[in-house]
């Protein structure tokens, strides 16, 4: 089942296939977690997405308020029995019509959700190797920040991991700077120095990457930074770490000879399930 404009109906294939989602990556969304019929960090996706519909110049029809997709969220994962821990994606595109040049700028929406087995944020152990995709690089512009359906660089990069027995990839920008991961947004410790880098370096703007900065802050004798990441930076430094809504935080565990701690990884893993979901 999907959530199609506000209505549940089964999947149907001219809706994925005949949009211009499919025909040009016309698309923004949203990809959120659901804890015990709650979406965390509601308000940050809601503005995030209404920020995106912004700059790619959507119509956004007066009824998208944060309490209708709210509604709409939680009422497929209620009937697919998933309300208690779940991920859910909203995706946002274009209508039918013309080439490059849309015939109109109003949306339609789908909704899908999947189950997932944990409510709490966890590391999964073992050992979580990770390296630079050089293929491609991401350019520094405000359309790197937002989520599109235009992920090519993503997928390349995935392949290119899943070939050479990576867990994950890291993105380099155009000036050779390391920005994020295939899934998320990167964090580096060095002493008592948390690094990542900033949006305008063309990384995402997380909606978990707001929420690590925001603990990290209130932490005592920790110096955080908004900063520009090297290749050559990651091998000084003693932690590594990804964060997404959906995972919460993964350790890095080793970067070509580079072997990291996961101590404070952990340390903010147990803050974050205070702050998000309760103890």
């Amino acid at each position: 089942m999907i959530n199609f404009n506000g209505s549940i109906v089964s999947n149907d294939t001219s809706l994925l296939t005949q949009n211009r989602a499919f025909l040009y990556g016309d698309a923004v969304f949203e990809t959120v977690k659901i804890v015990n019929s709650k979406i965390l960090f509601l308000e940050d996706h809601y503005f995030r997405l209404m920020s995106s519909m912004r700059v790619i110049r959507m119509e956004i029809p007066m009824n998208f308020t944060m309490e209708y997709f709210e509604e709409q969220i939680l009422a497929l994962a209620t009937a697919k029995n998933s309300a208690t821990s779940a991920r859910a994606r909203i995706t946002v595109y274009r209508n039918d019509g013309g080439y490059y040049l849309p015939k109109t700028n109003t949306v339609s929406f789908l909704i899908n959700v999947e189950s997932l087995d944990n409510t709490l944020y966890s590391i999964n152990e073992g050992e979580y190797v990770v390296d630079l995709y050089t293929d491609f690089y991401v350019t520094r512009h405000l359309l790197s920040s937002i989520k599109t359906t235009n992920k090519i660089i993503n997928i390349t990069a995935s392949i290119y991991a899943d070939e050479n027995g990576f867990d994950n990839c890291l993105l380099l920008n155009d000036g050779k700077n390391v920005i994020e991961a295939l899934q998320g947004n990167i964090f580096v410790l060095k002493g008592n120095t948390l690094t990542t880098p900033p949006v305008s370096e063309g990384c995402l703007n997380g909606v978990m990457r707001k929420q690590i900065l925001a603990l990290a802050r209130k932490m005592e004798n920790l110096e955080v930074v908004e900063g520009v990441i090297s290749p050559f930076d990651l091998q000084k430094s003693d932690e590594l770490f990804i964060t997404n809504v959906i995972k919460g935080i993964q350790p890095v565990t080793k970067y070509r000879k580079k072997e990291f701690a996961t101590n404070f990884s952990r340390l903010l893993l147990q803050k974050l399930n205070d702050a998000a979901i309760g103890s």
